[in-house]
């Protein structure tokens, strides 16, 4: 429970009443203590009010005043009358007309517990079903402004209730990019959240000018002309989503919307459509020329190579013309679109690899404005080469150590080493060192003397060559060395293991 409002002349009866409610176990974050009716009266005007206790018998205006006057409110809170045992057929009359409970005087705690905890669970039930309401009628407010206008079928389905959110006129504000999101104030403006041009405010008419300074001084705002009606909620949200693009290219901190409106709005984040994309796409009549797909596509194929820088600076003389104002929005949205697909295609392997990069900063309106966009379009073209040549690196040195192992398995019995491996391959010797054990799991001799000894083992089972003979073939010019190393591997000496093997074939 939020508010309780206690109206009593008798100060000690209202402070006693006071501590009951604060010793009841029931949570109120509010307490509010009135002398008469009407100071409760301008209470229950100026804020809403979830319990009251109210006594009967007042000076200025009584309890049974008080609760007829408050009928016209458009919140009345649930009313406990309190009052003598003579006044008890004055608390029948207003229970009656609408109070809840009734508490003789002097006041039992325990009854007054009772009929809090009561009214509590009364009050937190309306709250939630109040809460649902609101969800359900911003979500139609959305979908009235995203769906374009109302049918005579949805005009009547939106009610009275939906109506009654909206100011008797009003603005619509279209913004993004704060850190902080902006508290809506009751009876002044309305937030709906996020819809796909920005987050969206309805504010009264002749009010938008705190909210501006205020909540919304670090944004680039989009505001609408002067609209009244849900039917005119499509038509002020077009003009406010296109206010914010002319801000947001502009970075200005308002832009009021003038000029005709346009009934569809591109997503910033769609596809671009390589297949549709003709000369005539690339020229507005607002706008110059945009450059050809062909140039888009050399663009995004300098990332991974020495001229990525190239790309990057492109995207960024791009965006700096389209805050001059030689580019539209519009065409700002197909570029971007048509460079990200690009993008997609030549680096598909990094970005699949790289969760991260994936989210692009293709949905460009939700930063505050296009000079923090261009940064954070420049850093994420910047990872991108970083981690295309990271790759073409990992990927060249596969290659080579690829054919590194394959050369070692070719000439593993002649007198190898990594310095002439790595030559072979042209690898920087602590590069090949490095590489090769991460690649392998194993150190350059460790994975040598296996191939030998795989080898050797081979030929003892397989042949009669004499044990210097393979000692030879496969690589050791020094016959003890051989033994010596193969008995390391495998336990016993080659003769010992060439027996074993004619001894288990006998079996």
């Amino acid at each position: 429970m939020r508010t309780v409002l206690i109206v009593e002349d008798e100060k000690l009866i209202r402070q006693g009443i006071r501590v009951m409610i604060q010793r009841s176990g029931v949570p109120v974050e509010n307490i509010i203590e009135c002398g008469n009716g009407l100071m409760a009266l301008e209470v229950l005007k100026d804020q809403r009010v979830d319990v009251m206790f109210t006594d009967i018998r007042m000076p200025k205006m009584d309890g049974i005043e008080l609760v007829k006057a408050m009928q016209e409110l458009p919140y009345r809170p649930l009313t406990v009358a309190v009052s003598g045992y003579d006044d008890f057929s004055y608390a029948v009359e207003m229970m009656r007309g609408g109070v809840r409970e009734y508490l003789l005087k002097p006041v039992d705690r325990d009854n007054l517990r009772a009929i809090l905890e009561k009214l509590e669970l009364e009050v937190r039930a309306a709250r939630e079903e109040e809460e649902l309401e609101n969800v359900t009628d911003r979500e139609q407010l959305r979908r009235i402004m995203e769906s374009g206008n109302l049918s005579d079928a949805e005009r009547t389905a939106v009610g009275e209730r939906i109506e009654g959110h909206l100011f008797q006129s009003y603005e619509v504000c279209c913004f993004a990019g704060l850190n902080e999101p902006v508290s809506e104030k009751k009876g002044v403006y309305l937030m709906l959240g996020e819809l796909p041009a920005g987050s969206i405010c309805i504010v009264e008419s002749g009010s938008s000018s705190f909210l501006l300074k205020n909540e919304l001084g670090d944004a680039c705002v989009g505001v609408s002309r002067v609209h009244s009606g849900a039917d005119e909620l499509r038509r002020a949200y077009l003009e406010a989503a296109q206010a914010r693009k002319k801000a947001f290219c502009e970075c200005e901190h308002i832009r009021r919307f003038s000029g005709e409106v346009c009934e569809s709005l591109p997503e910033s984040g769609a596809e671009g459509d390589l297949a549709s994309f003709t000369v005539k796409d690339r020229k507005h009549e607002d706008g110059g020329a945009l450059p050809s797909l062909e140039e888009i596509r050399k663009q995004a194929r300098t990332l991974g190579t020495e001229r990525y820088e190239d790309c990057i600076y492109q995207a960024s003389l791009f965006l700096r013309k389209v805050k001059r104002g030689v580019y539209t929005p519009a065409q700002m949205e197909r570029y971007l679109n048509l460079l990200f697909e690009q993008i997609r295609t030549v680096c598909a392997a990094v970005l699949k690899e790289q969760p991260d990069l994936r989210k692009c900063p293709a949905d460009l309106y939700s930063f505050r404005n296009l000079d923090e966009y261009a940064e954070a379009l420049s850093g994420w073209l910047d990872m991108v080469h970083e981690k295309s040549c990271n790759r073409s690196d990992e990927f060249r040195n596969r290659q080579k150590l690829e054919k590194a192992l394959r050369y070692m398995r070719d000439n593993y019995s002649s007198d190898l080493n990594m310095a002439v491996v790595s030559n072979y391959v042209s690898m920087n010797y602590s590069l090949f060192s490095q590489e090769f054990k991460q690649y392998t799991g194993e150190n350059f001799v460790s994975y040598l003397r296996k191939l030998r000894m795989e080898e050797a083992k081979r030929l003892l089972t397989q042949t009669q060559l004499r044990v210097v003979e393979i000692s030879q073939r496969v690589g050791y010019e020094n016959e003890k060395h051989f033994m010596k190393t193969f008995k390391s591997v495998y336990g016993v000496s080659p003769s010992e293991f060439r027996k074993s093997a004619e001894y288990a074939e006998e079996l």
